[in-house]
C-alpha cells in the first residue's frame, strides 16, 4: 500500500523561518505556488485527479499524519509496513532538537508492537512534527521512503540513519542489544528527489495533507483548498 504525505510548505518559493507559537511566518518570507503550478504538481508528478478523489485528511500539524495512518491500520483499510511520498521542505526525520537518541535509544527497546504509543511520545515532549516520520519508521510502519524535496530545501536528513548504500537503517547499541527480543531492524529503501520534475509516481491508497501554519504564511492557505479537490475525507 501506498500513501502520499504532502506539507504546505513544499509549495513555496522557498524554506521560511519557523514562527513562535501560534504566529506565522512573514508573508515576505516567501511566495506562495501559482494555483496552476500545484495543480500540475498534483496531477502529472502525484497522478492525482480531482474527479476521483483519493480517501485522506487535511490536518494543522503534520506529526497528525501518524494518528491518521493508526487509525487507518486500526480498522484495517491500511496495512503495515507501507510505502509512503513524504512531500515537504523538511524530512521530518529529526534533524534537529530534540534529535534522533530517543527513538534510537528508547522507542527501539520497545517490543514492535508496543511501540506506537503516540500519546505517550506526546505527553513526554518527544514527538512533533519535526521528527514524526522516524518515529513512524521507529514503528515499522514503513516498507519503503520517498522524499521529495523544494527545490530550495536545507540538507536535513540525519546521516546516522543511513547505511552505506543510501538507504534507511535504524540502529543504536540498545536496538543490537534487543535483537533477541525484538529482531534485527529493517532496511528501508529510501529516495531522495532534489529535483520533484523528476519525481512521478501514481496510486494512492491515502493522501494527507498538513497546514504547518508555522512554517508557512497565512496567504499560502488557499493551497489546501486546492490539494483538498483530490482528497475525499476519510
Amino acid at each position: 500500500m501506498r500513501v502520499l504525505d504532502l506539507d504546505m510548505d513544499f509549495f513555496l518559493s522557498g524554506p521560511c523561518p519557523l514562527a513562535a507559537y501560534g504566529e506565522r511566518p512573514e508573508e515576505s518570507c516567501a511566495k506562495a505556488w501559482e494555483d496552476a503550478e500545484v495543480i500540475r504538481f498534483l496531477e502529472e508528478q502525484c497522478g492525482l485527479s480531482a474527479e476521483h478523489p483519493v480517501p485522506g485528511a487535511i490536518f494543522d500539524t503534520h506529526d497528525k499524519a501518524m494518528d491518521f495512518w493508526q487509525a487507518r491500520l486500526a480498522d484495517g483499510s491500511l496495512t503495515a509496513p507501507f510505502e509512503v511520498v513524504h512531500v515537504d521542505t523538511h524530512s521530518d526525520l529529526a534533524f534537529g532538537p530534540p534529535g534522533t537518541n530517543y527513538v534510537l535509544n528508547v522507542v527501539l527497546s520497545r517490543p514492535p508492537q508496543q511501540r506506537p504509543a503516540i500519546d505517550v511520545y506526546r505527553k513526554a515532549v518527544e514527538l512533533d512534527e519535526a521528527n514524526y516520520l522516524l518515529f513512524a519508521l521507529g514503528f515499522r510502519w514503513i516498507s519503503r521512503l520517498a522524499y521529495v524535496r523544494n527545490p530550495k530545501s536545507h540538507q536535513d536528513i540525519p546521516r546516522q540513519l543511513l547505511d552505506g548504500g543510501g538507504n534507511i537503517h535504524l540502529r543504536s547499541f540498545i536496538s543490537q542489544m534487543m535483537e533477541g527480543k525484538n529482531g534485527k531492524e529493517p532496511v528501508i529503501p529510501f529516495a531522495v528527489y532534489d529535483d520533484y520534475t523528476q519525481f512521478r509516481q501514481h496510486g494512492y491508497d491515502f493522501v494527507t495533507m498538513a497546514q504547518s501554519p508555522r512554517y508557512a504564511p497565512q496567504s499560502a492557505d488557499r493551497i489546501m483548498e486546492i490539494v483538498g479537490r483530490y482528497i475525499a475525507q476519510a
